[in-house]
Formats: structure tokens, C-alpha cells, sequence
């Protein structure tokens, strides 16, 4: 502080004052705006106060210490109105949506981006982020995150494109939420033809007329799924009936497997009365349960859930329209809702796929890929070249209420396995999971 001596700093003080005299409040408000709005000015700029009075005497000949205080002034009058700074080093309150790690700036994304939002999807991040920590992607100069759609195909379609024009992709694993959609497979292949490996998760494209589109399928056997649960509504409900099928895309593939193999599952005691889609809007879900029992009250038997969160639509609706009594309730999936439900004696079977291994094994292919490691892609595709040989199953479980339930596991395919629900709220703390 020597260099400030009374001697200096008076007369800085006085000719700060005169300049401040010679700007109006509202003047000294709209320059410290237009100073927010640009970068900091050289020191030997010439700050000037138009208002038909003079000018701001030039910075360089009253010295850097009025700078300093000018400098102190403005910078006070910027507070809360400059934001805050985003991307590497920023301290932005709350995580990134997608983010799982700090970004570096040598490290390529592989992305899974999914059909929309729902809790099916947590599990399949914990699977991702577990994948990411222990096949060391940040070695590897890689990073795993997911993208969350808009429940559209438009919006895949634009993510899809947005991920076209970055050079840091690495590789993309869509859950495909239409398997004919001819526009969502050609940007597919447009990645592929610029080096990005491209795999389906979950929910794949048409394998005969679009396959070419992506490497491989990481996810369910949704006609055994399909099946399985057909099998569970037949010994559930010996005299059979009506059924009603709630999902949300009718053309994603994975509801077409899923249909079609409940049909075949449940035989021919039983008949599809509708298959009603609700465009992934959890309001329109309840209302097709209310319009199915509406409309079908005297042949319908069976509701059947094809979508995660179908099941907790169609617990809202029995129990708003009492209907418990007369329905036997079958779904695919486990979210945290409908494991609660089936606790309290509202649901009667659950297939559960396996999101986190989708997650899991989906980020392990696709490191796989951007490295060429030959041999975990042969584990993993031992039969790739042959029929269905593009296809890992990440496995089935069919999960019944502890007591009361006629279903036992000799009912099933070898491969799907049998849990009584204790046992599989076991299974998920094993994950830290709160449902699949």
C-alpha cells in the first residue's frame, strides 16, 4: 500500500467525484449495463460520459489507481448480473442431465439414448455407471452417458442428427421407439459411415429390413418375454377370456414381440379384445384402462401392462373402479410403483427384463467396438453370422407375490428365472436398485 500515499489517492478521490458529478444515476446505471455487456476496456481507453458536459478524463493520465476504482465500481454494479460460467471448471449448481462423470477434452462419448423417461431407465444407468468404473473408460479415453428422449420419434430423429455433427461421438445405443421408422435407421447409418459404432438397447429396429443399421440387439427376447407372460395369464386365469394390451408405441419392436408372444403364451382360451397406445403419456395410459374396462366390461378378464409404466396406470384405475375383484393384472417390468403394488396384493405377475445388464453390457459392446477387442465381441455374439446371432440376451425373471400365487417356476423356460417377490426386492438391493 505505499505507492498509495494521501498525496496520490486525493487526488484520484477528486477527480472521481467530478466525474461522477457529471453523470446522472440513470447514466452511471445504462454504463455500468453497457460495461456488463462487453469485455473489460484496456486501461488506456477512454471512457467517455456523453451528456453534452465533457468527458471522462483519459485513464492513462489520472493513472492506474482511478482505473482500479473504476474498475472496483463497475465490477460492484455487475454483481448477480453476469451468469454463471458452464462447461470444464464451472461450479453449476446441480448435476448435468446427462452427465456421470466431469467431462475431459480427450475423452469421446459413447451415448445410450433411450425411447423417453421412466424409472426403467434408472436401472439401466446404474448399470452404465457401474460399466463406466469398472472397465475403466476414463483409461480408455471414453465416457458413458445417457440421453433422455422426448418419447417422439422426432426427437431421436434430431438427436440423432445432433450427434452427426459432433466429432466426440464414439458410439451410439438407441432404444429404437419405432422398428420400421426408415428416417431414425438412415441416421443410424449415416454414424456408422462416419466411424461411429452403432448398437440398439432395449428396443431394436426391424432386424429384416433394417438391421443393417446397427451392429448388434443388447436387450430382452420380447417374443420369450412375451410368451412367458402368456404363460403366466393362462394358469393364473384357467377359463381365459378377454384381454386388453397397454403400451406405448404400437410399432416399437419390442411391443410387437411382447403382443405377439403373450398371445401365443396365453392360448386359445383367450382373445385380444384391443391394443391400445398412449404415445408414452402417462394420463392417456389411465384413460385406456378406463375406456378398456368401459368398453369391454362384460368379456374382459386380463389387463396386460407392455410397458413399464403401464403397470402402475392400470393399478390406479382397478382400484379407482374397484375392480380388483374381476381383473387379473400381468405386466412387463418392475418399477418402484408397481413392485409396491404387487406387495399390496395388486398385481398378480411381473416379467422383468434387465435394465442395469442392458446398461451394463450395452456400454461394455460398445467400448468393444471403438477398441476392435475380437474377443469380448465373440463372448459376447458367439453365433454372430447366423440367425438371431446378433442378439445378447440380458436375461428374464418372472416375479410372483410371497404367497398365494398358483404360478411355480416349472412353468417356465429353462433360461427365464423364478422369484417370489421377497426375493427379488433381495436381488434389486444387491444393485441398489429400486426396481427393473
Amino acid at each position: 500500500m505505499g505507492f498509495f500515499k494521501k498525496s496520490v489517492l486525493e487526488p484520484m478521490a477528486i477527480a472521481l467525484h467530478v466525474w461522477l458529478l457529471n453523470v446522472s444515476p440513470g447514466d452511471r446505471t445504462m454504463k455500468r449495463q453497457a460495461y456488463c455487456e462487453r469485455s473489460v476496456p484496456n486501461h488506456s481507453t477512454n471512457l467517455l460520459a456523453v451528456r453534452g458536459r465533457g468527458v471522462v478524463p483519459n485513464v492513462a493520465v489520472l493513472g492506474w489507481g482511478i482505473a482500479a476504482m473504476l474498475f472496483t465500481l463497475l465490477a460492484i454494479g455487475c454483481q448477480g448480473e453476469v451468469p454463471e460460467p458452464i462447461g470444464k471448471g464451472a461450479s453449476n449448481k446441480g448435476p448435468a442431465k446427462n452427465a456421470t462423470e466431469p467431462e475431459t477434452a480427450d475423452q469421446k462419448r459413447m451415448i445410450i439414448l433411450t425411447n423417453g423417461n421412466s424409472p426403467f431407465w434408472d436401472a439401466s444407468r446404474a448399470g452404465l455407471m457401474d460399466a463406466q468404473k469398472e472397465l475403466n473408460l476414463k483409461d480408455a479415453g471414453l465416457r458413458a452417458i445417457m440421453e433422455v428422449n422426448d418419447g417422439t420419434p422426432q426427437g431421436q430423429l434430431d438427436k440423432l442428427r445432433q450427434f452427426a455433427s459432433q466429432s466426440d461421438i464414439a458410439a451410439v445405443g438407441v432404444s429404437a421407439l419405432d422398428a420400421s421408422n426408415v428416417a431414425i435407421a438412415d441416421e443410424m447409418r449415416k454414424l456408422q459411415k462416419k466411424g461411429v459404432k452403432v448398437i440398439t438397447i432395449d428396443s431394436d429396429v426391424n432386424r429384416k429390413t433394417l438391421g443393417d443399421a446397427r451392429f448388434a440387439f443388447v436387450g430382452t427376447d420380447n417374443l420369450a418375454g412375451g410368451r412367458e407372460l402368456g404363460v403366466c395369464a393362462k394358469h393364473l386365469r384357467k377359463e381365459g377370456g378377454g384381454y386388453v394390451t397397454f403400451v406405448g408405441r404400437t410399432g416399437a419392436q419390442n411391443a410387437i414381440e411382447r403382443i405377439d408372444g403373450f398371445g401365443f403364451g396365453a392360448g386359445k382360451a383367450f382373445k385380444a379384445l384391443d391394443n391400445m397406445a398412449d404415445d408414452i403419456d402417462k394420463t392417456r395410459a389411465r384413460e385406456n384402462v378406463r375406456n378398456a374396462i368401459r368398453n369391454h366390461e362384460d368379456k374382459l378378464t386380463t389387463l396386460v401392462g407392455i410397458w413399464s409404466y403401464n403397470a402402475p396406470a392400470i393399478v390406479d384405475v382397478v382400484r379407482e373402479m374397484d375392480k380388483r375383484d374381476e381383473m387379473t393384472v400381468v405386466v412387463f417390468d418392475a418399477e418402484p410403483l408397481a413392485v409396491k403394488a404387487m406387495a399390496e396384493g395388486d398385481i398378480d405377475a411381473m416379467m422383468v427384463q434387465n435394465p442395469y445388464q442392458m446398461g451394463y453390457q450395452g456400454v461394455r459392446l460398445m467400448k468393444a467396438l471403438v477398441e476392435d477387442d475380437q474377443e469380448v465381441i465373440q463372448q459376447m455374439f458367439p453365433k454372430r453370422g447366423e440367425p438371431d446371432g446378433d442378439i445378447y440376451d440380458t436375461g428374464l425373471k418372472v416375479v410372483v407375490p410371497d404367497e398365494g400365487s398358483p404360478l411355480n417356476s416349472e412353468m417356465f423356460g429353462s433360461t427365464t428365472e423364478f422369484l417370489k417377490l421377497g426375493e427379488f426386492k433381495k436381488w434389486l438391493d444387491k444393485f441398489g436398485l429400486e426396481g427393473s
